[in-house]
């Protein structure tokens, strides 16, 4: 399990195919995991296989790369990497699990100020768990929802997080990786 609060940038160095998963891997400077650890890459829970100085490898399995923008990883590619939680760690932003949902497209990111604004088409299929408000998790960053018209949420993103993340890189039409916060699908499920 998660927060969404990004601790650093990992660069994809190296990725293997095979018929049924992917192995990348990838360079960072993130500190503290071992084989069998949990890392958030982008949203996405991965396992540690392999690691050396400033290098780990993850097997990313059909399954995932169907459901998740890994499959348009690239040598190259910069992503949100993020330790498991422990018992006792501060949850700044909030639980995730690292369980992509689905994909959304960004449509629009636009200055305001020293923030960005982001609009993001999501599939009808998790219009039930997106409310004004809310959490989402977004490439594995915990976002709030500042807007839901339809099947677009718009959310903002201040300072700190547009250089601190991935963001700095998206472009219009960006596929990235939603997972809708856990506390939203446990209270439908309860109705």
């Amino acid at each position: 399990m998660f927060s969404g609060i990004i601790q650093t940038h990992g660069k994809i160095s190296k990725l293997t195919k095979s018929n049924d998963f992917l192995s990348i891997e990838i360079q960072s400077n993130l500190k503290g995991y071992k084989i069998g650890s949990s890392i958030c890459c982008s949203g996405i829970c991965l396992t540690v296989t392999s690691f050396s100085k400033n290098k780990f490898t993850a097997d990313i399995s059909k399954e995932t790369l169907e459901k998740t923008n890994a499959k348009f990883w690239r040598k190259g590619t910069i992503i949100n990497l993020e330790n498991s939680l422990k018992i006792g760690d501060e949850v700044s932003g909030h639980f995730v699990f690292g369980h992509v949902d689905t994909t959304g497209q960004l449509l629009d990111m636009t200055k305001i100020g020293k923030s960005w604004s982001l609009s993001v088409q999501f599939p009808s299929s998790i219009k039930k768990y997106i409310a004004q408000k809310g959490s989402i998790s977004l490439n594995g960053i915990s976002l709030t929802i500042n807007e839901v018209k339809s099947n677009i949420f718009n959310c903002m993103i201040i300072p700190h997080t547009f250089k601190n993340t991935n963001i700095y890189k998206y472009k219009k039409n960006e596929i990235l990786n939603l997972e809708v916060d856990m506390l939203a699908r446990y209270a439908h499920f309860s109705k």
